[in-house]
């Protein structure tokens, strides 16, 4: 149920800021009309680290009422106090999730026995579906996959979205967690053969803007369509480089803007994408065949 191509789905925003509720609906409209598998709600690229705990419940009870049921929903219920994130994840149950996404906890830096303490205290509170998150790059915690295997047995721990792009993290995780652990690609850039090599899907940046290319890429990927799933990352390759031109999400908003998806509204710190990089993922929307006008 929880594989292919899951996109980590944007917040859409007003322009000062405020949740954009309408424009979230018809994203998800559009994301179930060119056949996501999936929809996470609320994590890095959905601007969590900005929202206070009301708009965040807000997003995911919006998200589950608007799919109804057609596509898993995933809440991205992280945070750097296990405390924190029993609470969200309690909300997020109570929502309707069908499952919860959780990052490593940032800034604080646990040791591998933290995470195994900290991911155990969360699963054990709450009776929901939990995948794990790790993103050295965003949160300075990189979860070892040793410690992964530490939690692969608890019961309602289903798996990982292992995000830093090494692909020999993927063999050591199914070395020692097994066939039945989900294995997600964090990186847009490398999903092809992380799942081409028996990964379950994409926790995905890039299908904010191209969800039937990478549905259909997932898929040939997984099946062992080599030569098609090559194929179809090529039109893919720009958006993988060009939406991290700054800092997620600044260029996947304003890519999405620009398909007239969504409208303007982003949090500071974060900042609407500088003009000197907006060709370059212009040109990226046009190589993916998403810009109508090219």
């Amino acid at each position: 149920m929880l594989e292919g191509s899951l996109v980590a789905l944007v917040t859409p925003m007003q322009a000062d800021g405020s949740l954009d509720r309408e424009g979230l609906r018809r994203l998800i409209e559009f994301h179930i009309a060119e056949g996501t598998d999936g929809i996470v709600a609320v994590g890095t690229t959905g601007e969590s680290a900005t929202l206070d705990e009301a708009e965040h419940c807000e997003v995911i009870r919006l998200a589950v009422e608007q799919v109804a049921g057609r596509v898993p929903v995933i809440a991205g219920t992280g945070a750097n106090s296990t405390a924190e994130a029993i609470s969200l994840t309690r909300q997020a149950r109570a929502l309707g999730a069908d499952a919860c996404l959780l990052v490593t906890p940032y800034y604080n830096k646990p040791t591998q026995d933290g995470l195994v303490r900290h991911y155990r205290a969360i699963a054990e509170a709450v009776d929901l579906p939990q995948i794990l998150y790790n993103v050295p790059g965003r949160t300075a915690c990189d979860m070892l996959p040793a410690t992964v295997a530490q939690l692969a047995g608890v019961p309602n721990i289903i798996g990982i979205k292992e995000a830093t792009g090494k692909l020999e993290r993927l063999r050591d995780i199914q070395a020692l967690c097994g066939p039945d652990f989900l294995l997600y690609s964090g990186d847009d850039a490398t999903a092809r053969e992380f799942c081409a090599r028996g990964g379950h899907g994409v926790i995905s940046v890039t299908a904010n803007v191209a969800p039937r290319l990478m549905h259909e890429m997932v898929a040939a990927a997984r099946r062992g369509d080599a030569e098609l799933a090559l194929t179809l990352d090529a039109r893919l390759e720009g958006l993988h480089r060009e939406l991290f031109i700054e800092s997620n999400p600044i260029p996947v908003k304003w890519a999405l803007a620009e398909m007239g998806l969504i409208g303007t509204g982003i949090r500071l710190p974060l900042t609407w994408l500088s003009e000197g990089c907006r060709d370059a993922v212009r040109a990226a929307l046009c190589q993916a065949g998403v810009l109508d006008d090219c």
